[in-house]
């Protein structure tokens, strides 16, 4: 019954071309107020276009949105397994 325990992921963990979803945001109003600003919210697909410095360029549906070092460390993540999704044109 012991589960594994696995360390949340951050966004700036995240390889360049990947994708995952934002599962927690570990700031106060005021950050979460920027972000929405942005169209990042719980729950959002993201994926990183390339790095910036400590930043990262990511895009957010057809929006792409520089974010800082200090914000992407605070965006906890589930990394997307594009592998691992169903080809809808496959047959099934």
């Amino acid at each position: 019954m012991d589960q594994p325990v696995t360390t949340p992921l951050n966004l700036a963990q995240l390889p360049v071309g990947s994708s995952a979803v934002i599962t927690q945001i570990l700031g106060g109003q005021e950050l979460h107020r920027k972000l929405r600003g942005f169209g990042i919210r719980l729950g959002t697909p993201v994926s990183v276009a390339h790095r910036r410095g400590s930043g990262l360029v990511v895009s957010v549906g057809n929006t792409r949105v520089a974010l800082g070092g200090g914000i992407v460390e605070k965006l906890l993540i589930t990394p997307i397994d594009t592998e691992q999704r169903p080809d809808p044109g496959a047959p099934g």
